[in-house]
Protein backbone atom coordinates (compact mmCIF):
# COMPACT_ATOMS: atom_id res chain seq x y z
CA UNK A 1 0.00 0.00 0.00
CA UNK A 2 1.44 3.34 -0.96
CA UNK A 3 2.16 5.71 1.85
CA UNK A 4 -0.50 8.34 2.43
CA UNK A 5 1.11 11.70 3.06
CA UNK A 6 -0.70 14.18 5.26
CA UNK A 7 -0.26 17.67 3.83
CA UNK A 8 -1.75 19.73 6.62
CA UNK A 9 -0.11 22.51 8.59
CA UNK A 10 0.15 22.00 12.31
CA UNK A 11 -0.52 25.06 14.43
CA UNK A 12 1.47 25.33 17.66
CA UNK A 13 -0.47 25.94 20.83
CA UNK A 14 0.25 26.75 24.46
CA UNK A 15 -0.48 24.43 27.35
CA UNK A 16 -2.00 27.25 29.40
CA UNK A 17 -4.36 29.63 27.64
CA UNK A 18 -6.15 32.77 28.73
CA UNK A 19 -9.27 33.03 26.58
CA UNK A 20 -10.37 36.40 25.32
CA UNK A 21 -13.41 37.79 23.51
CA UNK A 22 -11.70 39.79 20.80
CA UNK A 23 -12.01 39.11 17.08
CA UNK A 24 -11.48 37.47 14.70
CA UNK A 25 -14.34 35.03 15.01
CA UNK A 26 -13.83 31.37 14.16
CA UNK A 27 -16.67 29.53 12.40
CA UNK A 28 -16.19 25.76 12.25
CA UNK A 29 -17.70 22.49 11.09
CA UNK A 30 -16.96 19.01 12.46
CA UNK A 31 -18.38 15.62 11.53
CA UNK A 32 -18.35 13.95 14.96
CA UNK A 33 -18.63 10.45 13.46
CA UNK A 34 -21.45 8.62 15.18
CA UNK A 35 -21.81 10.48 18.45
CA UNK A 36 -24.54 8.21 19.82
CA UNK A 37 -25.78 7.78 23.35
CA UNK A 38 -25.93 4.23 24.74
CA UNK A 39 -29.72 3.86 24.75
CA UNK A 40 -31.77 2.03 22.17
CA UNK A 41 -34.24 4.18 20.27
CA UNK A 42 -36.99 1.88 18.96
CA UNK A 43 -37.81 4.39 16.21
CA UNK A 44 -34.36 4.28 14.58
CA UNK A 45 -31.66 1.84 13.50
CA UNK A 46 -29.23 2.61 16.34
CA UNK A 47 -28.93 -0.93 17.74
CA UNK A 48 -25.19 -1.24 17.03
CA UNK A 49 -24.57 1.73 19.34
CA UNK A 50 -25.98 0.09 22.45
CA UNK A 51 -24.33 -2.09 25.11
CA UNK A 52 -25.96 -5.15 23.54
CA UNK A 53 -25.03 -4.19 19.98
CA UNK A 54 -22.13 -5.42 17.87
CA UNK A 55 -20.00 -2.43 18.93
CA UNK A 56 -20.76 -3.00 22.63
CA UNK A 57 -21.25 0.74 22.95
CA UNK A 58 -21.30 1.41 26.68
CA UNK A 59 -20.92 4.32 29.10
CA UNK A 60 -17.13 4.00 29.26
CA UNK A 61 -16.72 4.21 25.49
CA UNK A 62 -19.26 7.02 25.28
CA UNK A 63 -17.43 9.10 27.86
CA UNK A 64 -14.13 8.52 26.03
CA UNK A 65 -15.75 9.71 22.82
CA UNK A 66 -17.02 12.88 24.51
CA UNK A 67 -13.59 13.54 25.99
CA UNK A 68 -11.95 13.12 22.59
CA UNK A 69 -14.40 15.53 20.93
CA UNK A 70 -13.79 18.00 23.76
CA UNK A 71 -10.03 17.76 23.20
CA UNK A 72 -10.30 18.60 19.51
CA UNK A 73 -12.69 21.52 19.97
CA UNK A 74 -10.66 22.95 22.86
CA UNK A 75 -7.43 22.71 20.87
CA UNK A 76 -9.15 24.54 18.02
CA UNK A 77 -10.11 27.27 20.48
CA UNK A 78 -6.48 27.64 21.52
CA UNK A 79 -5.42 28.75 18.04
CA UNK A 80 -6.50 32.35 18.57
CA UNK A 81 -7.34 31.97 22.27
CA UNK A 82 -11.05 32.21 21.62
CA UNK A 83 -13.85 29.67 21.42
CA UNK A 84 -15.43 29.31 17.97
CA UNK A 85 -18.51 31.50 17.61
CA UNK A 86 -20.46 28.91 15.60
CA UNK A 87 -19.75 25.18 15.23
CA UNK A 88 -21.81 23.11 12.84
CA UNK A 89 -21.82 19.40 13.64
CA UNK A 90 -23.07 16.25 11.95
CA UNK A 91 -23.57 12.58 12.87
CA UNK A 92 -25.04 13.30 16.28
CA UNK A 93 -27.92 11.19 17.56
CA UNK A 94 -29.90 13.77 19.51
CA UNK A 95 -29.81 16.91 21.58
CA UNK A 96 -28.79 14.98 24.67
CA UNK A 97 -25.35 14.06 23.30
CA UNK A 98 -24.71 17.74 22.52
CA UNK A 99 -25.71 18.72 26.03
CA UNK A 100 -23.18 16.20 27.32
CA UNK A 101 -20.54 17.56 24.93
CA UNK A 102 -20.89 21.24 25.83
CA UNK A 103 -20.85 20.25 29.51
CA UNK A 104 -17.31 18.88 29.22
CA UNK A 105 -14.93 20.81 31.52
CA UNK A 106 -12.90 22.56 28.82
CA UNK A 107 -15.97 23.66 26.84
CA UNK A 108 -18.07 25.04 29.68
CA UNK A 109 -16.36 28.41 29.42
CA UNK A 110 -17.90 29.00 25.98
CA UNK A 111 -21.42 28.68 27.39
CA UNK A 112 -22.53 27.14 24.12
CA UNK A 113 -26.20 27.13 23.19
CA UNK A 114 -27.61 24.37 20.99
CA UNK A 115 -29.67 24.63 17.82
CA UNK A 116 -30.95 21.14 17.04
CA UNK A 117 -33.94 19.45 15.41
CA UNK A 118 -34.73 15.74 15.14
CA UNK A 119 -34.67 14.60 11.53
CA UNK A 120 -36.20 11.55 9.81
CA UNK A 121 -32.88 9.83 9.04
CA UNK A 122 -33.25 6.06 9.39
CA UNK A 123 -30.22 5.77 11.70
CA UNK A 124 -31.43 8.68 13.77
CA UNK A 125 -28.46 10.97 13.09
CA UNK A 126 -28.90 14.72 12.82
CA UNK A 127 -27.03 17.92 12.15
CA UNK A 128 -26.96 20.84 14.57
CA UNK A 129 -25.23 24.03 15.65
CA UNK A 130 -23.38 25.03 18.78
CA UNK A 131 -23.18 28.80 19.10
CA UNK A 132 -22.01 31.46 21.50
CA UNK A 133 -24.96 33.66 22.36
CA UNK A 134 -22.62 36.42 23.54
CA UNK A 135 -21.49 36.92 19.93
CA UNK A 136 -24.16 35.46 17.65
CA UNK A 137 -27.50 37.01 18.57
CA UNK A 138 -29.95 34.41 17.30
CA UNK A 139 -33.27 35.69 16.01
CA UNK A 140 -34.70 32.41 14.76
CA UNK A 141 -34.05 28.88 13.55
CA UNK A 142 -35.73 26.11 11.59
CA UNK A 143 -35.30 22.67 10.06
CA UNK A 144 -35.89 22.16 6.35
CA UNK A 145 -36.68 18.80 4.79
CA UNK A 146 -34.56 17.76 1.83
CA UNK A 147 -36.75 17.37 -1.25
CA UNK A 148 -35.57 14.97 -3.97
CA UNK A 149 -37.62 15.03 -7.15
CA UNK A 150 -39.37 11.72 -7.78
CA UNK A 151 -38.55 10.40 -4.28
CA UNK A 152 -41.28 11.74 -1.95
CA UNK A 153 -40.55 9.13 0.74
CA UNK A 154 -36.78 9.60 0.83
CA UNK A 155 -35.57 9.97 4.43
CA UNK A 156 -32.33 11.68 5.33
CA UNK A 157 -30.92 14.41 7.55
CA UNK A 158 -32.83 17.70 7.51
CA UNK A 159 -31.11 21.00 6.83
CA UNK A 160 -30.81 23.10 10.01
CA UNK A 161 -30.74 26.87 9.70
CA UNK A 162 -30.44 29.76 12.12
CA UNK A 163 -30.30 33.49 11.62
CA UNK A 164 -29.42 36.53 13.63
CA UNK A 165 -26.65 39.09 13.93
CA UNK A 166 -22.95 39.27 14.69
CA UNK A 167 -21.83 42.74 15.71
CA UNK A 168 -25.09 44.09 14.35
CA UNK A 169 -24.73 42.56 10.88
CA UNK A 170 -27.27 40.00 9.56
CA UNK A 171 -26.02 36.42 9.21
CA UNK A 172 -27.75 33.24 8.09
CA UNK A 173 -26.14 29.88 8.86
CA UNK A 174 -27.07 26.53 7.29
CA UNK A 175 -25.62 23.13 8.17
CA UNK A 176 -26.31 19.93 6.26
CA UNK A 177 -25.07 16.39 5.77
CA UNK A 178 -25.72 15.51 2.16
CA UNK A 179 -26.83 11.98 1.19
CA UNK A 180 -24.01 9.45 1.04
CA UNK A 181 -22.50 7.73 -1.98
CA UNK A 182 -24.12 4.44 -0.99
CA UNK A 183 -24.68 2.44 -4.16
CA UNK A 184 -22.01 4.41 -6.01
CA UNK A 185 -21.29 8.07 -6.65
CA UNK A 186 -23.13 8.31 -9.93
CA UNK A 187 -26.15 6.31 -8.81
CA UNK A 188 -26.67 8.55 -5.77
CA UNK A 189 -25.70 11.87 -7.39
CA UNK A 190 -29.27 13.08 -7.88
CA UNK A 191 -29.73 13.22 -4.11
CA UNK A 192 -26.72 15.43 -3.50
CA UNK A 193 -27.59 17.59 -6.50
CA UNK A 194 -31.06 18.06 -5.01
CA UNK A 195 -29.51 19.24 -1.74
CA UNK A 196 -27.20 21.66 -3.55
CA UNK A 197 -30.08 23.03 -5.62
CA UNK A 198 -32.24 23.54 -2.54
CA UNK A 199 -29.49 25.36 -0.64
CA UNK A 200 -28.78 27.61 -3.63
CA UNK A 201 -32.47 28.47 -3.80
CA UNK A 202 -32.54 29.37 -0.11
CA UNK A 203 -29.50 31.60 -0.55
CA UNK A 204 -30.99 33.33 -3.61
CA UNK A 205 -34.24 34.01 -1.76
CA UNK A 206 -32.42 35.43 1.25
CA UNK A 207 -30.30 37.80 -0.81
CA UNK A 208 -33.30 38.91 -2.86
CA UNK A 209 -35.07 39.86 0.37
CA UNK A 210 -32.00 41.50 1.94
CA UNK A 211 -28.76 41.78 -0.06
CA UNK A 212 -26.88 42.63 3.16
CA UNK A 213 -27.46 39.16 4.66
CA UNK A 214 -24.22 37.19 4.82
CA UNK A 215 -24.87 33.50 4.23
CA UNK A 216 -22.57 30.75 5.50
CA UNK A 217 -23.35 27.14 4.58
CA UNK A 218 -21.37 24.22 5.91
CA UNK A 219 -21.42 20.49 6.25
CA UNK A 220 -20.29 17.10 5.10
CA UNK A 221 -21.36 17.24 1.47
CA UNK A 222 -20.20 13.72 0.51
CA UNK A 223 -18.84 15.36 -2.62
CA UNK A 224 -15.57 17.17 -3.13
CA UNK A 225 -15.22 20.93 -3.50
CA UNK A 226 -14.45 20.43 -7.20
CA UNK A 227 -17.44 18.17 -7.97
CA UNK A 228 -20.27 19.40 -10.17
CA UNK A 229 -22.77 19.36 -7.30
CA UNK A 230 -20.81 22.14 -5.60
CA UNK A 231 -19.35 23.99 -8.57
CA UNK A 232 -22.30 23.89 -10.96
CA UNK A 233 -25.43 23.13 -8.94
CA UNK A 234 -24.59 25.01 -5.72
CA UNK A 235 -22.64 27.56 -7.74
CA UNK A 236 -19.70 27.70 -5.32
CA UNK A 237 -16.73 29.26 -7.08
CA UNK A 238 -13.16 28.48 -6.12
CA UNK A 239 -11.48 31.76 -7.08
CA UNK A 240 -12.29 35.17 -5.65
CA UNK A 241 -11.61 36.89 -8.97
CA UNK A 242 -14.47 34.91 -10.53
CA UNK A 243 -17.07 35.99 -7.98
CA UNK A 244 -20.12 37.95 -9.02
CA UNK A 245 -22.70 39.50 -6.75
CA UNK A 246 -24.73 36.79 -5.02
CA UNK A 247 -22.28 33.95 -5.72
CA UNK A 248 -20.97 31.44 -3.22
CA UNK A 249 -17.22 31.24 -2.60
CA UNK A 250 -15.71 27.94 -1.53
CA UNK A 251 -12.38 28.40 0.30
CA UNK A 252 -11.70 24.65 0.05
CA UNK A 253 -11.66 24.39 -3.74
CA UNK A 254 -8.02 25.38 -4.10
CA UNK A 255 -7.03 23.36 -1.04
CA UNK A 256 -8.37 20.17 -2.61
CA UNK A 257 -6.56 21.01 -5.84
CA UNK A 258 -3.35 21.19 -3.79
CA UNK A 259 -3.91 17.68 -2.43
CA UNK A 260 -5.34 18.58 0.97
CA UNK A 261 -8.30 16.77 2.46
CA UNK A 262 -10.45 16.02 5.48
CA UNK A 263 -10.95 12.27 5.04
CA UNK A 264 -9.01 9.49 3.39
CA UNK A 265 -10.23 6.63 1.24
CA UNK A 266 -8.17 4.10 -0.71
CA UNK A 267 -4.96 6.06 -0.10
CA UNK A 268 -6.24 9.37 -1.41
CA UNK A 269 -7.75 12.46 0.21
CA UNK A 270 -11.27 13.77 -0.21
CA UNK A 271 -12.51 17.13 0.97
CA UNK A 272 -16.19 16.55 1.69
CA UNK A 273 -16.24 19.01 4.61
CA UNK A 274 -16.81 22.51 3.30
CA UNK A 275 -17.76 25.97 4.48
CA UNK A 276 -19.04 28.21 1.68
CA UNK A 277 -19.79 31.91 2.07
CA UNK A 278 -21.60 34.47 -0.04
CA UNK A 279 -19.70 37.04 -2.09
CA UNK A 280 -20.75 39.87 0.22
CA UNK A 281 -18.66 38.31 3.00
CA UNK A 282 -15.63 38.13 0.72
CA UNK A 283 -15.94 41.56 -0.88
CA UNK A 284 -17.42 43.27 2.17
CA UNK A 285 -17.66 47.03 2.36
CA UNK A 286 -15.10 48.93 4.41
CA UNK A 287 -15.74 48.47 8.11
CA UNK A 288 -17.96 45.42 7.66
CA UNK A 289 -17.25 41.87 8.78
CA UNK A 290 -15.50 39.88 6.08
CA UNK A 291 -13.80 36.57 5.41
CA UNK A 292 -10.23 36.69 6.70
CA UNK A 293 -7.22 34.70 5.66
CA UNK A 294 -5.19 33.17 8.49
CA UNK A 295 -1.99 35.16 8.89
CA UNK A 296 0.87 33.54 7.02
CA UNK A 297 -1.36 30.93 5.37
CA UNK A 298 -1.95 30.46 1.65
CA UNK A 299 -5.62 29.54 1.75
CA UNK A 300 -8.83 31.19 2.93
CA UNK A 301 -10.05 27.96 4.49
CA UNK A 302 -8.43 25.90 7.23
CA UNK A 303 -8.31 22.19 8.09
CA UNK A 304 -7.54 21.30 11.69
CA UNK A 305 -5.44 18.28 12.65
CA UNK A 306 -3.03 17.18 15.35
CA UNK A 307 -0.83 14.07 15.45
CA UNK A 308 -3.10 12.51 18.07
CA UNK A 309 -5.98 12.69 15.53
CA UNK A 310 -4.04 10.62 12.98
CA UNK A 311 -3.58 6.87 12.73
CA UNK A 312 0.12 6.29 13.41
CA UNK A 313 0.53 2.69 12.27
CA UNK A 314 -1.06 -0.23 10.46
CA UNK A 315 -3.12 -0.44 7.30
CA UNK A 316 -4.65 3.00 7.79
CA UNK A 317 -1.49 4.85 8.79
CA UNK A 318 -1.88 8.54 8.00
CA UNK A 319 -5.69 8.41 7.96
CA UNK A 320 -7.84 10.25 10.52
CA UNK A 321 -7.97 8.13 13.68
CA UNK A 322 -11.59 7.07 13.93
CA UNK A 323 -13.60 5.69 16.83
CA UNK A 324 -14.07 2.23 15.34
CA UNK A 325 -12.52 0.19 12.56
CA UNK A 326 -15.43 -2.11 11.74
CA UNK A 327 -16.44 -3.12 15.28
CA UNK A 328 -13.03 -2.72 16.92
CA UNK A 329 -12.90 0.23 19.29
CA UNK A 330 -9.89 2.48 18.55
CA UNK A 331 -10.60 5.20 21.12
CA UNK A 332 -10.20 7.62 18.22
CA UNK A 333 -11.81 10.87 17.23
CA UNK A 334 -13.51 10.94 13.85
CA UNK A 335 -12.97 9.76 10.29
CA UNK A 336 -13.08 13.43 9.31
CA UNK A 337 -10.92 16.40 10.27
CA UNK A 338 -12.81 19.59 11.21
CA UNK A 339 -12.66 22.72 9.06
CA UNK A 340 -12.89 26.37 9.97
CA UNK A 341 -12.80 29.93 8.65
CA UNK A 342 -12.32 33.34 10.25
CA UNK A 343 -14.49 36.40 9.95
CA UNK A 344 -13.58 39.83 11.25
CA UNK A 345 -13.02 43.45 10.28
Amino acid sequence: MKKLVLMLGIVLCCSAVSFAQEKPHMVAFYNLENLFDIYNDPETHDDEFTPEGVKQWNETKYQKKLSNMERVLFDMAKINKNYPVVIGVSEIENRSVLEDLVSQPNLRGANYRICHYDSPDARGVDVAFLYRADVFKMEGSDNIKLVVEGMPNFRTRDLVVMWGTIEGEPFYFLVSHWPSRLGGKEASQNKRDACAKQIRGIKDSLLAANPATKVIVMGDFNDDATDASLVEVLGAKGKIKDLKEGDFFNPYFQMLRAGLGTLAYQDSWNLFDNICVTENLVNAKDGELRLLKTEGMKYWGNIFSRPYMIQQEGQYKGYPLRTFVTNNFQNGFSDHFPVYIYIGR
